[in-house]
């Protein structure tokens, strides 16, 4: 188990390393479909086990239902936004996606020069009438990992560790808190953000003063610098991670509690279909635990660790949000005024 455990964790890391400016990835299903569909990443690219790969693996599917054609656009740095959309607009794309919100400004200018193509942007908005957004509630599944943390924690100490501090995480951190503090109002949430999305080593390190500071729980929600929590915990006795964006359970096994997943993939597959029925949408698309836009993965790995009443206590909580009886926070405003909720 820990020489397999050695091999996924260096394949996860090795993707850090994979030179991404500007790459261009193209492929078809040989269907009669004439669709196509164009994706530029943020600058985690792909290999990142999160975000990105969530969008692509959306992408993939696309291909696979409707017979696109499906290329994309790997950016180095923000300099690359603006030119790779530009390019899918001006080679005819139908659909182009734009992910992750570092790219909303850039977006934005190149929908209005090109009012006739339709882009997408996944989690921010761009309000131009030839833009479909699509956002999440992080705080709905970021509130379940937060409450399974503080029924798993022995130590009544669990930590966040963010990419960079604004408000897109600080849903996350917010729910996470709030779901620890409905379980255990007197559990201690350390938070540290990295700074950066793609910082692997300071993620490590952040990771091993939270681990230091008596945190057992870690959830990771900071791009590739995310990977370095798992570096540290596979070495830590009685130490554990939440992962991401997509399931990362099995970059660890037995030592991921469990992912709290964005389906990204789901949303980037619906628009890329509606493009494919020559239906594209504008708008705002919010996704989240009623929509079955985000959640927790099945405890593969650690269900036996966590227990058969804490997972039974988790979808209660779940179901009480689905219901409207609970509502996470998603800002620290929102957080401080939080009050748990009674649920047998």
């Amino acid at each position: 188990m820990i020489a397999r455990t050695a091999v996924i964790l260096a394949v996860a890391f090795a993707s850090v390393l994979v030179p991404t400016a500007c790459n261009l990835r193209s492929s078809s299903s040989g269907s009669a479909s004439s669709v196509k569909v164009g994706m530029v990443t943020d600058i985690g690219g792909l290999g990142d086990r999160s975000f990105n790969d969530g969008a692509y693996r959306g992408l993939l599917a696309c291909k696979k239902s409707v017979g696109a054609h499906v290329q994309v656009l790997q950016s180095k740095s923000a300099a690359d936004y603006q030119p790779n959309l530009t390019v899918f607009a001006t080679e005819n794309f139908d659909e182009t996606f734009a992910i992750g919100f570092l790219m909303n400004r850039d977006l934005d200018e190149v929908a209005k020069r090109f009012p006739d193509k339709h882009f997408a942007i996944i989690d921010a908005v761009v309000d131009e009438p030839n833009v479909e957004s699509v956002t999440f509630k992080e705080e709905d599944g970021s509130f379940l990992a937060g409450a399974l943390a503080a029924l798993v924690s022995k130590t009544r100490t669990i930590a966040f560790l963010g990419g960079v501090d604004i408000p897109l995480l600080r849903k996350f951190e917010a729910g996470y808190t709030a779901g620890a503090r409905e379980i255990d109002p007197k559990v201690k949430v350390l938070v540290k953000y990295v700074g950066s999305f793609e910082d692997v080593a300071s993620g490590k390190e952040l990771a091993d003063v939270l681990y230091s500071q008596g945190a057992d729980i870690i959830f990771s929600a900071a791009g590739k610098s995310g990977l370095g929590p798992f570096e540290v915990a596979k070495d830590r006795p009685n130490s554990y991670v939440i992962g991401v964006d997509s399931d990362q359970d099995a970059l660890l096994p037995g030592k991921v509690l469990t992912s709290m997943v964005k389906h990204v993939d789901n949303a980037v597959e619906r628009v890329c279909e509606d493009a494919a029925a020559h239906r594209p949408l504008s708008g705002h698309l919010v996704l989240g635990l009623r929509q079955n836009g985000v959640g927790l993965t099945d405890f593969q790995y650690t269900r036996t660790l966590i227990g058969a009443a804490n997972i039974a206590r988790v979808d209660r909580i779940r179901q009480a949000i689905v219901a409207g009886k609970i509502t996470p926070p998603s800002t620290r405003e929102e957080l401080a005024k939080f009050k748990p909720v009674p649920i047998p």
